[in-house]
C-alpha cells in the first residue's frame, strides 16, 4: 500500500506553500510556524504556567492545550512541561538521557566521581545549549566517556598529555569549574605547555637558558600576581612575548657565531639597531641574565615613559554615564562596568575580576569595595547593582557566585572584550574613558584617597595628580585617624560623584 501524499498548501500564518499538518490557533501550520510557536511558549491565561499557546478557549484567547479541553500534543512525552521544547522531548529530558549515557560507568550508572558534572549540567539554565554542545564537531565528550569508563585518569596529567586545544581546556575547566579535580590558573597552566612545547623544539643548549629564564622568573612572577588573584591575559600574553624575544636574540647570536657569555654592548647595540622594537621587551631577558651571571653589564636602554593624556572631553565623560545610566537597551552588565570605569577609573579588566562579595548591600544603600574600603554607590547605579546580583548574567553552569560577571566558560569570568565592543559601539572608547575619570577624580581628591579608594599604586596616583596640577602635598595634615580618615575619604569621592549623577551634564560656559 503506497503511503497518501499529503499536498502542500498555503500556510495561514506565514503565507508560504508548505506541508502544513500541526494545529495552530485552528488552523494547519508548517512546521517553520509550528517550531516557533513551540520555542516561544508564554503563560497561559488560565494555568498561568509557561505553554504553547495553540488553541482556544471559550473566551477565544490563546491558551494551552489543557485548559482548553484539548490532547497535549505539545508537551514532552516525558515530564509534560511546554516550556523547553527539543526535539521529541524537552531540552532537560534530552539532556538527562545524553548526559547520563555519557558519563555512565562499566556498570551503567554515572561515574562517582563525575556526578558533580552531571548535577552541575542539569542545574544549568540553557539545557539547549548544553545538549548542543554534545552534537559539536569541535567539542571533545569523549575525553569524559573515556573517563567513565576509567579509560583515562580523572587528573590534571591527563590533561597535561593532551595537545592544550580549545575544546580539550573547556573539558578541564569545566572539571576544576565542578570540583572534580582541583582548582588551578587555566592561564599559567597553557603557559606552562607552551613553554614545554617551544623548549622542546630548541637546541638544548638554548632550551636550558630559556626554561631557567621563563620557570624562575617569568612564571614565578605570574604565581605570585596568581596568589594575589591578579593574573590576567595580558600578563601572560607579556610572559610569552618575553620569551619569544628571548628566543630571537639567542638565535640572531648563533646566526653571527657569538656565544650569550661573550655577547658584548657593542653586540647588543648592533643587535637593538637592527630591530629597536624588540629592546623594551628583551629588557627583562637581559636583566636576568646579567644577574645570573650569564651575561656582565649588559643594558638596554630604558624606553621614555609616555606622558599621560586625555582626550575626553568632561561633559562628553558625563554624557557617556547619562547613557549608560538611562540607555536600557545596552545590556546590564555592561552599563555597570562601563559606570565603575567612567566613575571610578577601574579598568576592564580588573572589573571582569570581581567578584560578589566585594559588594554589600544594605536596606537603603550598595556598597562596593575595589581595593581596601567600601564606597557607596550613587543612585541609580545602586539599583542597578541590585538587579544585576537578583537576575546575574549570561553565565555558564559551574560559575554562579564566583564572579560578579560571570562569563560563558565554566569557571570563567567574563572576557572585557565582550564590554569593550559594547561600549565602543556606543561611541565609548574604555582607554580615553578611564583616563578622563582619573584626570576628573586626581583633581577633585588628595592623592593618598586616590590611591587607596581606588587601588592605585602612589606613584600612578602622583603622576595623575601632577598632570591635573594637585598635588595636595598639606593633605597629610589633614587626617587625625585612620577611622575618620576613611570616613573623610567615602565622603569626598561621593561629594565627587553623587551630585552629577542625578542630572544632565552641564555645558561648559
Amino acid at each position: 500500500m503506497t503511503r497518501k501524499q499529503i499536498p502542500r498548501t498555503l500556510c495561514p500564518h506565514c503565507g508560504k506553500t508548505a506541508l502544513c499538518t500541526r494545529p495552530i490557533l485552528d488552523d494547519l501550520v508548517c512546521q517553520t510556524c509550528q517550531l516557533r510557536f513551540l520555542r516561544a511558549p508564554k503563560p497561559c491565561p488560565g494555568c498561568e504556567e509557561p505553554k504553547v499557546l495553540a488553541f482556544y478557549d471559550h473566551q477565544h484567547r490563546p491558551a494551552c492545550a489543557t485548559c482548553t479541553g484539548n490532547e497535549p500534543i505539545y508537551a514532552c512525552p516525558r515530564c509534560g512541561h511546554e516550556d523547553r521544547h527539543y526535539g521529541r522531548y524537552c531540552a532537560p529530558c534530552t539532556l538527562h538521557e545524553r548526559a547520563s549515557a555519557l558519563l555512565a560507568d562499566r556498570t551503567g550508572k554515572i561515574h562517582p566521581q563525575l556526578q558533580p558534572v552531571f548535577d552541575a549540567w542539569m542545574a544549568g539554565k540553557r539545557p539547549r545549549s548544553t545538549v548542543q554542545w554534545f552534537t559539536k564537531p569541535s567539542a571533545c565528550p569523549e575525553i569524559l566517556r573515556a573517563m567513565a569508563l576509567g579509560d583515562l585518569p580523572i587528573s590534571h596529567d591527563t590533561f597535561e598529555e593532551l595537545p592544550s586545544t580549545r575544546p580539550i581546556n573547556y573539558i578541564r575547566d569545566l572539571l576544576a569549574a565542578t570540583g572534580v579535580i582541583e582548582p588551578y590558573q587555566p592561564l599559567i597552566a597553557r603557559t606552562t605547555h607552551w613553554l614545554n612545547e617551544i623548549v622542546g623544539l630548541m637546541p638544548k643548549h638554548h632550551a636550558d637558558i630559556i626554561h631557567r629564564f621563563a620557570q624562575w622568573h617569568l612564571l614565578r612572577r605570574l604565581r605570585h600576581l596568581e596568589s594575589q588573584n591578579k593574573v590576567t591575559r595580558s600578563a601572560t600574553q607579556n610572559a610569552r612575548a618575553n620569551i619569544l624575544t628571548a628566543i630571537r636574540l639567542l638565535i640572531w647570536l648563533d646566526e653571527h657565531s657569538i656565544e650569550l657569555p661573550a655577547t658584548t654592548q657593542a653586540d647588543l647595540d648592533r643587535y637593538l639597531a637592527r630591530y629597536p622594537g624588540r629592546g623594551p621587551i628583551l629588557a627583562r631577558f637581559i636583566d636576568w641574565t646579567n644577574s645570573t651571571q650569564l651575561t656582565h653589564q649588559l643594558r638596554v636602554p630604558a624606553p621614555a615613559r609616555p606622558d599621560l593624556q586625555v582626550e575626553l572631553a568632561e561633559d562628553q565623560r558625563w554624557q557617556h554615564i547619562e547613557t549608560l545610566l538611562h540607555e536600557t537597551t545596552i545590556r546590564r552588565y555592561t552599563r555597570i562596568a562601563g559606570l565603575f570605569m567612567l566613575l571610578f577609573a577601574q579598568p576592564l579588566s580588573r572589573i571582569c575580576r570581581m567578584r560578589p562579595e566585594q559588594l554589600t548591600l544594605l536596606a537603603d544603600s550598595v556598597t562596593v569595595t575595589f581595593d581596601t574600603v567600601a564606597i557607596e554607590m550613587p543612585a541609580p547605579l545602586d539599583e542597578l547593582l541590585r538587579e544585576h546580583l537578583h537576575h546575574g548574567g549570561p553565565a555558564s553552569y559551574a560559575n554562579h557566585n564566583t564572579w560578579l560577571f560571570p562569563g560563558r566558560l565554566p569557571g570563567k569570568h567574563l572576557v572585557t572584550e565582550n564590554i569593550r565592543g559594547e561600549l565602543v559601539a556606543h561611541g565609548i572608547r574604555p582607554h580615553h574613558a578611564r583616563h578622563a575619570a582619573m584626570f576628573q577624580l586626581a583633581a577633585e581628591m588628595p592623592t593618598p584617597v586616590l590611591a587607596e579608594l581606588l587601588g592605585l599604586s602612589p606613584i600612578t596616583a602622583g603622576r595623575w595628580a601632577a598632570l591635573s596640577a594637585h598635588t595636595w602635598a598639606h593633605y597629610t595634615a589633614m587626617r587625625h585617624t585612620s577611622l575618620q580618615g576613611n570616613h573623610h575619604n567615602i565622603e569626598l569621592l561621593a561629594n565627587t560623584i553623587s551630585p552629577r549623577s542625578h542630572q544632565s551634564p552641564q555645558q561648559p560656559q
